[in-house]
């Protein structure tokens, strides 16, 4: 008999000695048993417990760039192995076009993050959010929003369309974040989600318990959890409102569920335009990738009703043209099974549902297909999950059933619409989806349309001429943007960029001194200690420099011929600066007035140390104001504090964010802004 899947836990592999009752996987081409699956004796409540325990304190002491490097390097192991998953996910009917959504995918997702977290995030373990709140008058009160990492474990429950990508979607933000994980996959292709993790896991630069895998039931599962925990849940809408019921008070609850996603045709994309073909091969794509089984794939195609039989020809032309069903180890299969005979005959049922509501088979058929078998031979195969494309039309378009019933396979409903008022009502009717598109090159059609449907999805795509080669399409979520989506698609986001690492730590308002937020936050605040005199900052490494080291200028005063002379030089002579009856005209300004960018040059000029040393590069400029102006005669200052020291973790130089405030004669604060260095992390001081 085959063998039990194990399970990662505690840091080692596990399985059951034996048990009868086992759930046998199988080939979903074929029906021949992959695996069993069993959870009989495991200890989850321990497994919940190390995560909590050696979990948090192994990633607690890695910062968020340091846990970035970590996720690039699971990124290039999967890498160099993804044709070893590719292989296990043949066996549950992917094709390799499948797989690159899939395995590609997840990698993807792994590198997006490394990067995001090094370039947005800082070298620290607390993230700051937004600007400082002033409380007090003379500034000695002030506060200020943080995030720190939940103190529990993330329990990511996944679905069996994507075992890879659908799992490290929560486990990247997770880990960057800072919080362990323990992963269940849905059954039906757990064994693909065991091998990526015994990836990670033989690369030995796992840190211990931040990573746990549980291969079958997990019954007791929402008894064990308590308030720091987090659940993440991808699956159907009806069992994700059964597992929030469950759900403890105080642990968050994410789901992204499944949707009747639709994909509108633009009254201005008639047959013949680059946005109709478009529409086409993209619902062409979303039927058939994955053999349908997409939470994003497209259910409802709105079209308008004088296209509708235009869009169903070219639709028929295109799957006999390029859809060859069949074992995906075969050469030349382009679409292979559903990933079993259960989820077969489901997809069959809710089928015939729609008919009952109304719909007719426009394309496609109920009947078991023909396929090509791994040896090549074409013919039936009764054994495996095999279900043609399958077009639904609907006279009715408002039929309640199209919006509400779910065919998880190669099914999609085709559904007319008069006016573009009329195709948003059927949009919103689907209560609540991950994604719709629209192809349109009429960007009145598009404002109007995303006017009307933005508030029921989590992503609307717009698919013209110019961007229909390069769009990742309908069913592709990319992770730097939201995934997830509002009403029956869960209400969460499992993507998003830092929003989803920002989903894995508690937001916290500080409130205290100047003082005490520069120690909490790692970032130094005004009217905290600062460090004048000395050695000049700029001829500090990063590992001399320290957070309030501080350079107080010199004063320079502004003349008129300056102000003259940098508006010739530049072309900037805007009347402000050279005609003194306007500029006193202007309510903002008592007069001609110097340029606030001459201000800005001649700061830098007040604050520089010239010689080559460990500052590298001027970075950039930041939250630049100009808030006072300075009329010819007035004088200038600057003082420049190290605010932020932001070491990389691959180079040998880091980030140094600088606070400048330039001040008049008057002591009135005339600009602020940040300065960005590049510093080498060592080199001696001159």
């Amino acid at each position: 008999m085959t063998d039990i899947l194990p399970s990662y836990i505690r840091d080692g592999w596990w399985a059951p000695e034996e048990d009868p009752d086992a759930a046998v996987v199988r080939d979903a081409s074929t029906g021949e048993p992959v695996v069993r699956l069993s959870t009989r004796g495991l200890d989850l409540p321990a497994a919940l417990d190390h995560a909590r325990t050696a979990g948090q304190e192994r990633l607690g002491a890695l910062t968020f760039h340091q846990r970035a490097v970590l996720l690039k390097e699971f990124a290039l192991v999967l890498q160099e192995r993804k044709e070893e998953l590719y292989a296990l996910s043949e066996r549950a009917g992917s094709t390799r076009r499948d797989s690159l959504s899939d395995v590609d995918g997840g990698i993807g997702v792994l590198f997006t993050y490394s990067s995001k977290g090094r370039r947005e995030l800082p070298n620290a373990k607390v993230y700051v959010d937004g600007p400082v709140e002033p409380l007090s008058k003379d500034g000695s009160f002030l506060g200020r929003h943080v995030y720190t990492r939940l103190p529990g474990v993330a329990v990511q429950i996944n679905a069996f369309n994507f075992p890879v990508w659908g799992a490290l979607e929560k486990f990247a933000p997770a880990f960057l974040a800072g919080v362990p994980t323990v992963v269940k996959p849905a059954s039906p292709t757990a064994y693909i989600a065991e091998a990526w993790v015994r990836m990670l896991v033989e690369t030995g630069r796992l840190p211990a318990g931040s990573l746990q895998l549980v291969s079958g039931p997990v019954p007791d599962l929402f008894g064990a959890l308590r308030l720091g925990d987090l659940v993440g849940f991808t699956g159907s809408a009806t069992t994700a409102a059964r597992l929030r019921a469950q759900t403890p008070e105080g642990v968050r609850f994410t789901s992204e569920t499944d949707s009747i996603n639709a994909s509108v045709l633009g009254p201005d994309a008639a047959p013949g335009t680059p946005e109709f073909d478009a529409y086409v091969k993209q619902l062409l794509v979303e039927m058939t990738t994955k053999a349908g089984q997409k939470c994003t794939a497209i259910r409802r195609a709105i079209v308008p009703a004088a296209a509708v039989d235009a869009v169903v020809a070219a639709l028929g032309e295109k799957i006999a043209e390029r859809v060859v069903i069949g074992d995906p180890r075969a050469a030349g299969v382009t679409m292979g099974p559903v990933v079993s005979r259960a989820q077969r005959d489901e997809v069959v049922r809710q089928v015939r549902a729609l008919q009952d509501a109304g719909g007719r088979l426009l394309l496609g058929s109920l009947d078991a297909p023909e396929v090509v078998h791994a040896d090549g031979a074409v013919g039936p195969a009764p054994e495996g999950a095999f279900v043609a494309p399958i077009l639904v039309g609907f006279a009715d378009a408002t039929a309640p059933a199209v919006h509400e019933v779910e065919a998880f396979g190669p099914v999609a409903s085709v559904l007319p619409y008069a006016s573009l008022a009329e195709a948003a009502d059927l949009v919103d009717r689907g209560g609540g989806s991950l994604v719709t598109s629209v192809a349109t090159n009429d960007p009145d059609v598009a404002v109007e349309l995303m006017t009307r449907i933005a508030a029921f999805n989590g992503r609307v795509l717009f698919l013209s001429r110019e961007n229909s080669r390069t769009s990742t399409g309908h069913g592709a979520p990319v992770p730097h943007l939201v995934h997830g989506g509002p009403g029956r698609a869960g209400g969460g986001e499992e993507l998003g960029g830092i929003r989803a690492v920002l989903h894995h730590m508690q937001r916290t308002a500080l409130q205290g001194s100047p003082e005490m937020l520069t120690a909490l936050t790692g970032v130094w605040h005004a009217g905290a200690e600062a460090r004048p005199g000395g050695t000049h900052p700029f001829r500090r490494s990063l590992a001399e420099l320290r957070i309030g080291d501080q350079v107080v200028s010199a004063t320079r005063k502004v003349g008129l011929d300056d102000i003259e002379t940098f508006a010739r030089f530049t072309g900037d002579t805007f009347y402000a600066h050279m005609d003194e009856e306007a500029a006193a005209a202007n309510p903002f300004f008592p007069g001609r007035v110097a340029h606030g960018y001459l201000l800005v040059s001649w700061a830098a000029g007040l604050f520089v140390d010239p010689a080559p040393g460990p500052v590298l590069a001027n970075y950039g400029l930041e939250n630049l104001r100009f808030v006072t102006p300075v009329s010819p005669g007035d004088e200038i200052r600057v003082v420049l504090t190290a605010k932020q020291i932001t070491p990389r973790e691959t180079d040998e130089y880091g980030e140094v964010r600088w606070d400048a405030v330039i001040r008049n004669q008057r002591d009135e604060i005339v600009a602020t802004y940040d300065v960005l260095t590049l510093v080498a992390k060592e080199g001696a001081s001159v």
